[in-house]
């Protein structure tokens, strides 16, 4: 089976960008030598690979990344940090 990557990219000026990939190296690459000009990432290098997670079926990754791209900033940094135990209460809605 063909692997694929749901990765988070932490920008020059602190935004994150998720993507996915089958090739995490190349992908990495090319967002740090600016391959395309109309990208998120191209004026807002250099970048940092801050999180990726593999997967083995691609409908998965395409979900986790969509999720993922969903999530506030404090629950993207709970991920990149391991904190996994933060992450169901961050989903919680805060009502006034």
């Amino acid at each position: 089976m063909k692997q694929s990557y749901v990765y988070i990219l932490k920008c020059s000026d602190d935004s994150y960008y998720t993507g996915i990939t089958s090739n995490l190296t190349k992908r990495v690459s090319e967002h740090k030598a600016g391959k395309y000009k109309d990208s998120f990432t191209y004026s807002r290098r250099p970048i940092e690979l801050v999180f990726y997670a593999e997967f083995t079926d691609i409908n998965f990754a395409i979900e986790t990344e969509k999720q993922i791209k969903k999530w506030s900033r404090i629950k993207k940094e709970a991920l990149i940090n391991d904190d996994y135990d933060k992450l169901p209460n961050l989903a919680k809605k805060k009502f006034k």
